[in-house]
């Protein structure tokens, strides 16, 4: 025993010189000396000495390195070995290297960024889960390199967020969900605005690390990314987000923040409340979990009953055209084939008592609205990400109303909430306003709130049938609870299609006759004049609306609702209902396909690149967008070309009656295209939006989108709607042959195109919307704190 203790003693002797050698050599080393002993103890790393020199030789070089304005690329060399040592301690040396470095300098943070060995290496370090030092030191590393969009698609690329999400997953989390808001020393928070909240924890470091970084790259994904992570890692985490975000919303209604010199015992992360709200939304969008949408079939059976014909006679004689009622009793439905059921139970609303509203109100949040023709979501995101999560706005989410009786005029219950919003000057509402709408229902108020398709599955659901009958992108739906003896909104109609559902109480509608025949346009600036209005009030129709009832009114219909007193039982005058609306968008009314028809007829055309800078080559392309022109012309005039184009409409049992009259319209509109489009008639429509310094061809850059897959055939697309200011001078200085060639493009447009040959790229478009907007209505409908 002895004998070993003395070559031991021996053995350590001989090795000290050595390692003094090493330690003097380390001690006024510059970036390259420790370089080379680095490499030099990295050939001998099996030895317990050159693991302790390449250690020292790591400690050394933190604080030298950046200092001394070196070329980094040796020690970047060495960066993939080191972070996939077996040693902790060299591994986290490693890794703090690699967070400097990216926090130094813009190109050094992009160079670590761009080396894949060091990326792949510092991925590998973030699935050590067990050694908590090397997990923390990895991901500090991830968060400094995120600083830059470079290294954050470099991350992603090489599958560090799936590491991340997963350690969160794994790791011990005492109370993460118990959090707290932090506003920075000099900030406020101004009524509902989220982007200067940060979240603080009551946890340990880690997994806030973890969680901080997962949302930083989440953030950071396309939607291809997005659809790579697994599925099962990826509904995991937004469950865990999505409870997490339930007790920041609530802290949010609550107000209850606290400086930043106030966090005490919080491990405050970086995270802000709108970072948060943003990587649930962006977790949503194609989740097949969030909405889903009822069987077409279960939907019709609901609304216009069990027979077939009973749907077939609604399209051929009201849709469009004249109001509609259908009664329960007609329907023969049970609960089992009621869809709002389901909805109705989760209110919990017992006869007049509004006290449901305030629980409700406080789950929600605000549904900024997205543009019509807005396709790219996460574009929509980058718009509202400062504000998205905010509590819901006045005006925007909810309006609390009723109409005068003498003066017939709407007055608002929060009319400083108005006059702001109408300042552009947002309103949130907070807890004390949600129980101030339970106080204004009592004093005659109705509640209207927008967007439920947003913030309830169940309606989410069957507004995705009800606009699949329709063939569609999407239906809003309405809420409006009114107290007896009240009206809510004023005389009025609408520039989208309605189904009046009458969930609870009755209301006496009045419908007006229709002025005129000219369906107005979604957002258009139609307007009834005070003698068609005069002539439509004089004949109206009565019709109360009892509990399962629906009515039908089309667009351009006044009408106007009330509820009575309801006599001894007042339990029974009160109303609630939804408004299931039918937006019919451009694109998607008839004169949006006769358009879609052109497109693909000119996109088919055999045409060679002009050979030279004559106009005359380039007849044909002035004539097409002459076309366009005078297409949309027509559809200011033509009733039928306004009407909503039903060709994507989805159904088992479309009848042979409803497919015939579809290809009798697309008849109808090319014939009235080919009589009633006239050169001069377009010609003059370019001159006056040129006068106006207007772009005449604004209302149909939709068309554009037909292109969005890199599909070039014919022409390219994006050659076709000519500058006016260079259109309308060549039209001009070569009139006669440009209406030569209009009159011949027209004609052969005409004799040519084929219903047939447009439906595919018409329900190509349509795809394209209904994708869109179901992603949109899976990451809102996510944010809401209900089922």
């Amino acid at each position: 025993m002895e004998r070993r203790e003395k070559k031991s003693e021996h053995r350590k002797r001989k090795r000290k010189p050595e390692n003094d050698k090493s330690l003097q050599l380390l001690q006024h080393a510059d970036a390259d000396t420790i370089f080379s002993l680095l490499l030099a103890a990295i050939h001998n790393s099996d030895t317990p000495s050159s693991l302790s020199l390449i250690k020292k030789c790591l400690i050394k070089l933190k604080p030298t390195f950046l200092s001394q304005n070196q070329n980094p690329n040796p020690i970047l060399s060495l960066l993939p070995f080191l972070l996939t040592s077996k040693s902790a301690e060299i591994v986290c040396y490693s890794a703090e290297i690699v967070g400097a470095l990216s926090l130094y300098s813009l190109e050094l943070n992009e160079q670590v960024g761009l080396d894949g060995e060091i990326v792949k290496s510092l991925v590998l370090a973030l699935g050590n889960w067990k050694k908590r030092r090397v997990l923390m030191a990895a991901c500090n590393a991830v968060l400094d390199m995120a600083t830059t969009p470079v290294a954050r698609q470099c991350l992603l690329r090489f599958f560090a967020l799936e590491n991340l999400m997963s350690g969160f997953l794994q790791v011990p989390k005492s109370s993460v969900t118990q959090v707290s808001l932090c506003t920075l020393d000099d900030e406020t928070v101004d009524g509902g605005s989220v982007a200067c909240l940060k979240i603080g924890f009551e946890d340990d470091e880690l997994p806030v690390l973890l969680l901080s970084a997962s949302i930083i790259l989440i953030n950071s994904c396309n939607i291809e990314l997005l659809e790579k992570i697994p599925r099962n890692l990826s509904e995991t985490f937004l469950a865990f987000l999505k409870n997490l975000w339930a007790e920041v919303h609530n802290q949010i209604l609550l107000a209850n923040t606290m400086k930043s010199s106030q966090e005490g015992q919080f491990v405050m992360s970086n995270i802000r409340v709108n970072n948060l709200a943003e990587s649930i939304f962006r977790l949503s969008m194609n989740s097949s979990e969030v909405a889903t949408t009822l069987p077409v079939e279960v939907v019709k059976r609901s609304i216009f009953g069990l027979t077939k014909s009973s749907f077939e006679n609604f399209m051929l004689s009201h849709w469009e055209t004249s109001p509609f009622l259908i009664r329960k009793l007609s329907r023969a439905l049970n609960e089992k084939d009621d869809v709002f059921s389901s909805f109705i139970e989760s209110l919990g609303l017992v006869e007049t008592d509004p006290s449901f509203l305030s629980s409700i109100l406080r789950n929600l949040v605000s549904c900024f609205p997205i543009a019509s023709d807005e396709l790219d979501v996460l574009s929509f995101l980058k718009e509202v990400r400062n504000i998205l999560g905010c509590p819901i706005i006045y005006h925007q989410d909810i309006r609390v109303l009723r109409t005068e009786r003498k003066t017939k005029r709407e007055v608002h219950f929060f009319q400083e909430s108005l006059d702001s919003c109408c300042k552009k000057d947002c309103q949130f509402l907070n807890i004390d306003d949600f129980l101030k709408c339970e106080e204004a229902y009592k004093e005659g108020y109705t509640v209207a709130l927008r967007g439920m398709e947003f913030r309830f599955k169940c309606i989410a659901a069957i507004a995705n049938g009800l606009a699949s009958i329709f063939g569609q992108p999407s239906v809003g739906v309405n809420m409006y609870l009114t107290p007896p003896n009240s009206q809510g909104l004023a005389r009025h109609f609408d520039d989208h299609c309605v189904f009046v559902f009458q969930l609870f109480g009755t209301k006496q509608w009045t419908v007006f006759s229709q002025p005129n025949v000219q369906l107005p346009r979604l957002y258009g600036p139609d307007r009834l004049h005070e003698a068609e209005v005069e002539n439509s009030v004089t004949k109206c129709r009565k019709i109360l609306l009892k509990e399962g009832d629906i009515l039908y009114i089309p667009r351009g219909v006044l009408h106007e609702a009330c509820t009575d007193n309801g006599g001894p039982n007042e339990s029974t005058a009160c109303s609630l209902h939804l408004t299931l609306g039918i937006e019919v968008e451009p694109p998607f009314e008839w004169e949006g396909f006769a358009h879609v028809a052109l497109c693909c007829w000119n996109q088919r055309q055999p045409q060679d690149a002009p050979s030279s800078e004559s106009v005359l080559e380039f007849l044909d392309v002035i004539s097409v967008n002459l076309l366009h022109v005078a297409i949309g012309l027509i559809g200011d005039s033509d009733p039928t070309f306004r009407k909503a184009c039903l060709v994507g409409a989805m159904s088992s049992d479309t009848s042979y009656r409803l497919d015939q009259n579809q290809k009798t319209i697309f008849s109808y509109l090319i014939n009235k295209i080919n009589r009633e489009s006239r050169f001069m008639d377009a010609l003059r429509i370019i001159e006056v939006a040129m006068q106006k310094n207007e772009d005449p061809f604004q209302r149909i850059r939709w068309l554009w989108l037909l292109n969005a897959d890199g599909e070039t055939t014919g022409h390219d697309w994006n050659f076709s709607f000519m500058e006016a200011s260079n259109l309308f001078p060549l039209c001009i200085e070569h009139k006669d042959e440009a209406e030569d060639a209009f009159i011949h493009v027209k004609s052969r447009f005409c004799d040519e195109v084929l219903f047939g040959d447009v439906l595919d790229r018409y329900k190509l478009l349509l795809d394209e919307y209904r994708k869109a907007r179901k992603q949109y209505m899976n990451g809102m409908i996510s944010l809401q704190c209900t089922s």
